[in-house]
This record gives C-alpha cells, structure tokens and sequence, in this order.
C-alpha cells in the first residue's frame, strides 16, 4: 500500500489533491454528523452558533478557510509539496462545508433539510467524485499532457486535430446541459464517451432542448415522459434513499423569511340563521381588514417582531 501511494500519489505530483480529498470527505462526514446531532436533540452537543440575533451558518467560518487555503497555496514556494499540501487541505476542508449549504446558496433562504436541500448533497457527490477520478488519473476530455503533441508525426495536422477534438467535446458538452444532464456533462468532462451518450439520448421533458426542439414532436415528448417515468424517476428514489441515510433525511417544509411558520386558518363557528351570517359575515370583513396586517406573514415578507433565530416548527439546523 505504501508503494503504491508513493508511486501513484507522491511521485506524480498528486499529494495536494490527495490532501484535499481526505480534507473533503473528512469535513463534509464531520458537519453532516454535527446537524445530525442538533436536530436528535443531543444535550451534551453544543449546538447551533448564534452571534446575538443572527444564527451564524458553518458556510461563514468555510468560506474563510477557502480563502486561508487558497493565499497559503499561492504563497508557497513553488517546490515545498509539504506547504502545498497542508494548504489543499485547508481548501478542502472549507470546500466541503460550503458545498454543503450549496443549496442553501442558490435559494438564498433555509432549505437545508427541504427537498431542495438535496441539492448539496448531489453537488457533494459530485465533486468528490471528480476528485477521485483526478487522483486515479483520469485527465479532461482525455488530455494529459499538451506539449506531447507537439513532438507527434504531423506537426501543425496534429495540433489542429487536437483543437477540433476538444471544440466537439465542447458542443456535445452544451447540448447535453441544453438537455437537462448536467452531471452527466461533468462526468464527460473525465470521460469523453459519457458525453457523447448525453447528447445524443432524448432530452428531459423539462429541458429546454424539449421546449424548443420537441413542441412540434408530441411523439418525442411522450418518449421521452416515458424514459423519465420509466428510468429515472426510480433511480432519483433510491438516490434520495441513500441519501437519507448517509446524510438524513430531508423533505421537510421550507423555513419561512424571520425563521417563523404561516399560522394556518382555524374555521370561525357557523352562523344560527340567514341574520346572524350576514352580521358575522359583516363583522368578520371589518376584522379582516383591521387585523389584515397582523396575521402570519406572507412568504416573501419579514415579520414585524421576534428573534430570527427562535426555532419553530420544522426549522433547519444546520451547525
């Protein structure tokens, strides 16, 4: 085992990803298990971190250490792999924990254990992924040392074959994200073959190559329902299974803006007679309009009172 890493991690130059990736893992398994504790209610965790009011969220402290990471690798010199690899795994670690709020970024708002909030974990995945492909060699779009392809026979023929290659990995790359495949256009990023797979399978039917391209083609569209139904609507359910229990599970309400629940209507008493409905009727429109203000906030809206960090009803806790 020692031979192999020194031959395929610290000989190869590969020490700092190799860094980064065990800061990746290490981290994102680290936080997961940390929410995971809040939201048990374990006594003896410390919990979330509050600065007064204001819930801190661990993609504050990350971002941080990305930028640490990053200005520590840039000011190492060039030949210390020690000093590299310590700052990749700096990065790393922050790199995590902020993939793991990414949904969280895109939203703008808390969906940490929403179903949006599965997104984090897809981005997750799919980094560390990439990242171990990296480690085991893999190279983008198959190219692995440009300056090789200078001394090839053909010279100039080469070079220009070379060109075209990547520009065609480029186009199939765009239509496979037009088709509403984006991993499947990162994966092919490492592996060519995926890409070519990607853009030439039937679009998703909420792609926009299907709202442009299959709106005169009913019979294309009803393929391709069919394909999402039949294919991969079971592979998302047994994704989001075992993200349930590699991370938790999510599918909780979204928090509303001020971290409160819209209270939810509760049914007046019914009217005696056609009298008394039409005063109750007219009273209730003179309450609506005084207390409109009052009642739970709209979504969108920020309420008038209250610490944003009191947790209520099906809250997010996120470290």
């Amino acid at each position: 085992m020692s031979s192999w890493f020194f031959a395929q991690i610290v000989h190869t130059g590969r020490l700092p990803l190799f860094c980064f990736f065990v800061a990746f893992i290490v981290g994102f398994a680290g936080i997961r298990a940390s929410v995971r504790l809040i939201r048990a209610g374990v006594r003896w965790w410390p919990g979330n971190l509050t600065a007064g009011s204001v819930h801190v969220h661990h993609m504050v402290f990350r971002v941080v250490l990305m930028v640490a990471g990053g200005i520590a690798d840039l000011a190492a010199p060039p030949f210390s792999l020690a000093w590299r690899a310590a700052a990749a795994g700096v990065f790393g670690l922050g790199t995590a924990l902020v993939l793991d709020e990414f949904a969280l970024i895109l939203h703008l708002r808390d969906v940490y254990w929403a179903n949006e909030g599965r997104l984090s974990v897809d981005a997750v995945f799919v980094a560390a992924g990439v990242t171990a492909l990296l480690l085991l060699g893999a190279s983008p779009v198959g190219v692995r040392n440009v300056a090789e392809y200078h001394h090839m026979p053909g010279g100039t023929a080469t070079a220009a074959a070379l060109v075209a290659t990547v520009a065609a990995l480029f186009v199939l790359a765009v239509i496979t994200l037009l088709k509403g495949k984006p991993w499947v256009a990162l994966l092919g990023v490492l592996m060519p073959l995926a890409l070519i797979a990607g853009a030439v399978r039937v679009a998703r039917p909420g792609s926009p190559w299907a709202r442009w391209r299959y709106r005169a083609r009913p019979g294309r569209l009803a393929t391709a329902i069919r394909r999402e139904e039949r294919l991969r609507l079971p592979l998302i359910r047994a994704k989001n299974r075992i993200q349930d229990v590699l991370t938790g599970s999510h599918g909780q309400p979204l928090i509303w803006p001020g971290r409160y629940q819209p209270a939810e209507p509760q049914p007046g008493p019914e009217p005696d007679s056609e009298s008394e409905s039409g005063s109750g009727s007219q009273s209730g429109s003179e309450s609506g309009s005084q207390s409109g203000s009052g009642s739970a906030p709209e979504f969108g809206s920020e309420p008038d009172s209250g610490p944003r960090d009191q947790a209520g009803p099906g809250e997010s806790v996120d470290g």
